[in-house]
């Protein structure tokens, strides 16, 4: 059985990124595909993406200036 290529530069689909917000700051969220986060300018934090999901708890985000 053969496996799925790896994706690297995966995208998040443009739909789910309409909906998803900074939990701190319900405010809007930008994806870096190059690291695999989405980005909250407001907050100032990086959420990682795992596995394709994103993982929305800003004890897992990374501080970014």
């Amino acid at each position: 059985m053969n496996s799925p290529p790896e994706r690297t530069d995966a995208a998040v689909d443009p739909k789910l990124l309409e909906i998803l917000v900074c939990p701190l700051t319900k405010g809007p969220l930008e994806f870096d595909g190059t690291r695999q986060e989405l980005i909250s300018r407001s907050a100032k934090l990086a959420y990682p993406i795992r596995d394709g999901i994103p993982i929305m708890l800003p004890e897992e985000a990374r501080k970014i200036e």
